[in-house]
């Protein structure tokens, strides 16, 4: 008798960890997926917020083009020109990174740096442990205990 329901207890105890071994893996899935999808939102961000912001600068440019052209002609001095060189480059990089290439060639990059040069990655004094953010814990929990006396 003891036997068996050992037996049934050892069957059920290998299913329920089976179980949360497929819930793990389950939650593990979503929060990648998530972090994932999280990710995508705030790049999407970034490029919406570059074309907006070219809206913006490229009616200043233009402006700013216009006006000056107008003031070198007028006063003949073509040093009046000088500001649209700095102009320029600013209004193509905000071209190029709201609707150019700029984000394939950053990610292009970001792959070349992992593959071949992952050691500029490493963290100062390695990956944090478990001892080392409780030790800095105690530390500020210390610190705080002290400067609330």
């Amino acid at each position: 008798m003891g036997f068996l329901l050992s037996k049934t207890m050892d069957e059920n105890l290998k299913r329920q960890q089976e179980f949360m071994l497929h819930n793990s893996r389950l939650q593990m899935e979503r929060q990648m997926l998530m972090q994932n999808q999280m990710r995508e939102r705030q790049m999407a961000m970034q490029i919406a917020w570059s074309r907006e912001f070219l809206k913006y600068f490229g009616t200043f440019y233009a402006l700013a083009a216009v006006g000056l052209t107008v003031g070198a002609i007028k006063k003949k001095r073509p040093a009046l020109f000088a500001p649209i060189i700095p102009l320029s480059f600013i209004m193509v990089y905000q071209m190029d990174s709201g609707y150019g290439t700029l984000i394939h060639r950053m990610r292009g990059e970001a792959e070349n740096i992992l593959k071949k040069e992952s050691d500029r990655l490493d963290m100062p004094l390695g990956i944090p442990t478990f001892d080392s953010i409780e030790k800095a814990r105690r530390a500020q929990s210390h610190l705080a205990s002290f400067l609330e006396k």
